[in-house]
């Protein structure tokens, strides 16, 4: 696998390369939408990264123009594919990634929405080319939040903002979630890679003891208690686990497929 792209699961390309692995997103063509098979191809990626001897960080990023679109709700069925599994899913990947005693580096070259933003929020070092954009579409449909956003967002930029986001399915241009504190790097298109590179031979650099024991305190103070991570979680599953149940759900779902406004009737 060593410096060599290879396919782990249709849309998901892995490759270890100077220490990293690198796992692509490989759905241009849909703006990297992330299907059931992916979600679950990445966890598995990010879990067994942790006992490859020569891993010493994870990069994620999408191909193409995009981060991620977030979960892939096309098609007339995807009312049926989109329930509490592909919330177990989604969840799963998110414990993956902050669980993970390695290094997680979000590479993020464009729009970076919904279950993309989260896996994007949830890495250690978050790189953004300036031109990409955050975006928590979920109301937009119908949802809420998930993927750990309700924690990873407000911790980040606080409550109003991330309502801002939430309740407005506002995007976050790249320099205002670098501004707000949401990400930790930024860069113009033309130093992008470069940075990425740099921050990569950084961090596949240190010293792995310290950089887990510094992953987990800081993550335990930051996203652990009555409102932590792992609480929101839980409460974004159930609740978007009602929602998924509802006529308005299925309507946001009807008309991003149709390419239309929704008409939401609290129902």
């Amino acid at each position: 696998m060593t410096g060599v792209e290879e396919p782990t699961a249709p849309g998901l390309l892995s490759q270890v390369q100077d220490d990293a692995l690198w796992l692509t997103m490989n759905r241009p063509e849909v703006f990297n939408a992330m299907t059931g098979e992916m979600t679950l191809a990445l966890t598995d990626a990010v879990r067994a990264a942790a006992s490859l001897d020569d891993v010493r960080l994870v990069v994620v990023t999408g191909a193409g123009d995009a981060f991620s679109a977030g979960a892939d709700i096309s098609g007339e069925d995807a009312i049926e594919r989109f329930d509490v599994r592909a919330m177990d899913a989604a969840n799963a990947l998110i414990r993956a990634v902050v669980d993970c005693p390695k290094p997680v580096l979000a590479a993020v070259n464009g729009m970076a929405a919904g279950v993309g933003c989260s896996l994007a929020l949830a890495s250690d070092i978050i790189v953004a080319r300036d031109s990409a954009s955050f975006l928590l579409a979920f109301a937009r449909i119908g949802f809420m939040p998930d993927g750990g956003t309700s924690a990873t967002v407000a911790a980040a930029v606080g409550r109003p903002r991330a309502m801002r986001m939430a309740l407005l399915g506002e995007p976050l241009s790249a320099t205002e979630a670098y501004a707000a504190g949401l990400v930790t790097h930024l860069a113009s298109t033309e130093e992008y890679d470069a940075l990425v590179a740099t921050l990569a031979r950084r961090l596949a650099a240190g010293a792995p003891l310290s950089q887990t024991a510094t992953k987990r305190a800081v993550n335990a103070a930051t996203l652990t208690g009555p409102w932590g991570l792992e609480d929101a979680l839980e409460r974004e599953r159930t609740g978007q686990t009602v929602l998924m149940r509802t006529a308005d759900a299925a309507e946001g779902m009807r008309a991003f497929s149709e390419r239309r406004k929704p008409t939401f009737r609290g129902e």
